[in-house]
């Protein structure tokens, strides 16, 4: 009786172990957004997002967060990233625009510290709007943005409970695109 049981406690001290080395192994092959490399292998593993065309245009820390504007296939888009406890950047939100040459993200940062929300510009080389005024609740921001160039560009919003936003597109001789 004891040799069964002690033959039974072998196979499930081995059978622990293999699932600890399963999952130390499976933490490893985790892919982070540790840096530029890494974060394009993020994107790539991502179901729609595995394209061979991805230019990083920006690595952008905000405390616990990372911000990386991109094109993918000459698409605007990004991907936010928060530090886990290990200091690794684990990704939690992704987005692109197909088709568009110029693309406004509303980036929601986490925590609770505001301002927590900011704009993202994203442009491609196809890109004519050279200026952008954000009217937040009557209150107006302008950002200035490169022409028929990648670029990216922010703004940083103030504390509101709720908002109303609304924009307006000027190409490089100042005329008004659309309202």
């Amino acid at each position: 009786m004891v040799i069964k049981n002690k033959k039974i406690l072998y196979v499930v001290l081995v059978i622990i172990v293999l699932i600890l080395i399963t999952f130390i192994l499976n933490a490893t092959k985790r892919e982070y957004g540790n840096d530029e490399e890494s974060i394009l292998k993020v994107i790539r593993s991502i179901d729609g997002y595995n394209y061979q065309s991805i230019k990083i245009l920006e690595i952008k820390d905000i405390k616990n967060e990372r911000i990386v504007p991109f094109l993918l296939n000459n698409n605007p888009g990004y991907i936010q990233f928060t530090k886990n406890k290990r200091g690794n950047y684990e990704w939690n939100h992704i987005e692109k625009m197909e088709n568009q040459s110029f693309a406004s993200f509303l980036v929601k940062l986490k925590g609770g510290e505001l301002p927590n929300l900011k704009f993202l510009f994203v442009t491609n080389e196809e890109n004519g709007i050279a200026k952008v005024e954000l009217d937040v609740n009557g209150q107006i921001f302008k950002k200035e943005l490169k022409v028929h160039e990648s670029s990216v560009a922010w703004i940083d919003l103030p504390k509101h409970k709720s908002a109303e936003y609304k924009y307006k597109y000027y190409d490089e001789n100042g005329n008004l695109i659309e309202e």
